[in-house]
């Protein structure tokens, strides 16, 4: 009895690992990158944006990206801005609803279009919710409305339940079964 109760406790486990973290990383501009030659406009069309994705800048060591708010965004005001990078790779993890403003710290730059505001969907399919404490929060609203669902935030992992985690639950709970028969044969034959 003890056995079975560790083996239903550990398939448990298993398929919650198997449903976790299921997030999207997009890197900004595919393979252009972030650079002032890239139409980041037709970049972004076809995306959707959730909490728990990632954006990637990638970009060279003469250009920067910076988060800023929808003021300082609409008139490339590059002395009021949230935080600025310039290590030629940054990862910004989108961590709430709302839109997020980004552009090139070279004004010039964003006043040719190096700038990308990103609206972050709520995440019906989050499940726990924990606070994210360092990042800044994005401006609520946007224009750029499609198909708003519901959210629940986490630290840094998120919970989307679809058909790949459920099969990997599955697959997880088949492993563990087989794991507790191959424990039981051996512990019998000891047992001799």
């Amino acid at each position: 009895m003890g056995n079975q109760v560790l083996v239903v406790f550990l398939s448990l486990i298993a398929f919650g690992f198997a449903i976790t973290s299921n997030a999207n990383t997009y890197t900004v501009g595919d393979n252009s990158g972030w650079d002032i030659s890239t139409n980041l406009d037709t970049w972004e069309q076809d995306k959707k944006f959730i909490v728990g994705d990632v954006l990637v800048f990638q970009y060279a060591s003469t250009d920067s990206v910076c988060e800023v708010g929808k003021e300082s965004f609409q008139t490339c005001n590059t002395t009021n801005v949230i935080k600025c990078f310039s290590d030629g790779n940054t990862s910004i993890p989108l961590t709430s609803p709302g839109e997020r403003y980004f552009f090139c710290g070279n004004r010039l730059y964003c006043y040719s279009g190096m700038k990308l505001d990103v609206l972050v969907e709520r995440n019906q399919s989050i499940v726990a919710e924990a606070p994210l404490t360092g990042v800044p929060e994005a401006e609520s609203g946007g224009s750029k409305n499609n198909n708003p669902s519901t959210v629940v935030p986490s630290t840094a992992m998120f919970v989307r339940v679809g058909s790949e985690s459920v099969c990997l639950g599955i697959f997880g709970l088949l492993v563990f079964s087989a794991l507790h028969i191959y424990i039981d044969i051996l512990t019998t034959q000891f047992a001799r």
